[in-house]
């Protein structure tokens, strides 16, 4: 039996787990956090992320918590109605083969998954000289493995910091929304317990932000808003994630017989999307690569040849995107909701469908 150590306990390491251990792979899994972790915001999983979720046989868990897709309201800085964007929008954007799931819901479902399949230990750190058939570092945008194995110098950090973190209050099943320039936040409520808060904005000094702390960042760089949003900021939130946004950029994801996956290989940040579907596709056609190479060095390069190009070109839509996140200016937000509003018209929302489905095929 061939013994593959995943380091790292998120979605890329549980999933590469499974895949490997449904497989016939000895898999053992070494998480740096005591335990589990929860909460974390909204993922998407569609296209590749969806069709990896089915090969994996997690659909029918995952469904129990699927969250669907719900209407959102736009609003000024003083949390007054700008326009409201229905949910119809969203699913055309999505198309049908679409899962909305909190990031702690997703992993859970994968722990559950796989946690008697392999030997997952927590609190445990990895040496990669390991004497192991197949080493996958999965620890994430600040991995120690990719360190260890390449060197520093591969992440990119743009200008922008990002933070999020669940809200209490009473169920409304909406979003609600505040984009201005160089700024974002966003409320997502999908029922009691089921709430995130989200909020971006451009910094020229994003480690100074974060040496000052999530709360007195966010509420220095966001304190003008009212309505819920306002609120959200006001209050004392736990398990806070608050971090610079940064991309992975590397000529090679291997070495050998060790290999990077997820963030630690490839992080697309939260500007392109698809992070958590591409963790998920990459450990799938991991083991699809694996099965069809006899050596294991063989298998990570064809691995990393096919899925390099999906890889580089969400990096190009992330650095794209931050436009749509952080405007440049007042115009630059009204040219966002000129494109907004036009979503709404259900021509457009069909020729969208259309073409996401075409995508998606």
């Amino acid at each position: 039996m061939k013994r593959a150590t995943v380091v790292g306990a998120g979605i890329a390491g549980l999933a590469t787990a499974l895949r490997l251990a449904r497989d016939g792979w000895s898999v053992t899994v070494l998480e740096r956090a005591p335990a589990l972790r929860t909460g974390g915001y909204v993922v998407n999983l569609v296209g590749f992320g969806y069709d990896a979720a089915d090969r994996l046989g997690l659909l029918p868990a995952l469904r129990e918590r699927d969250l669907g897709l719900i209407t959102t309201t736009l609003v000024r800085a003083d949390g007054s109605h700008k326009y409201t964007v229905p949910s119809a929008v969203a699913e055309a954007t999505v198309g049908s083969r679409a899962l909305t799931v909190f990031r702690g819901d997703l992993e859970t479902v994968l722990y559950e998954a796989v946690r008697d399949l392999a030997d997952i230990r927590f609190g445990v750190t990895a040496d990669p000289s390991t004497d192991t058939d197949l080493f996958v570092g999965a620890d994430g945008l600040h991995s120690a493995t990719r360190s260890a194995l390449f060197g520093d110098g591969f992440r990119v950090d743009l200008p922008y910091v990002v933070g999020a973190f669940p809200v209490s209050g009473p169920a409304t099943g909406e979003a609600v929304t505040y984009i201005g320039p160089g700024r974002t936040a966003g409320l997502m409520n999908f029922g009691p317990d089921r709430t995130a808060a989200f909020f971006t904005y451009r910094t020229d000094n994003p480690p100074a932000a974060l040496a000052r702390g999530a709360l007195p960042a966010l509420r220095d760089a966001f304190g003008d808003l009212g309505g819920v949003l306002g609120d959200a900021l006001r209050t004392e939130p736990r398990d806070v994630y608050f971090d610079a946004v940064s991309q992975v950029v590397m000529p090679r994801w291997s070495d050998g017989h060790a290999a990077l996956l997820g963030d630690a290989a490839w992080c697309v940040t939260l500007f392109a999307g698809h992070g958590a579907g591409l963790a998920m596709a990459g450990a799938d056609r991991l083991g699809e690569a694996l099965r069809a190479h006899a050596g294991v060095p063989d298998a990570l390069n064809a691995w990393e040849s096919a899925l390099r190009p999906e890889a580089v070109k969400r990096q190009a839509m992330a650095r794209r995107g931050m436009r749509q996140f952080a405007p440049p200016s007042d115009f630059h937000v009204w040219l966002g909701d000129v494109a907004l509003r036009a979503m709404t018209l259900p021509g457009i929302r069909t020729l969208v469908r259309k073409g996401v489905e075409r995508a998606n095929r």
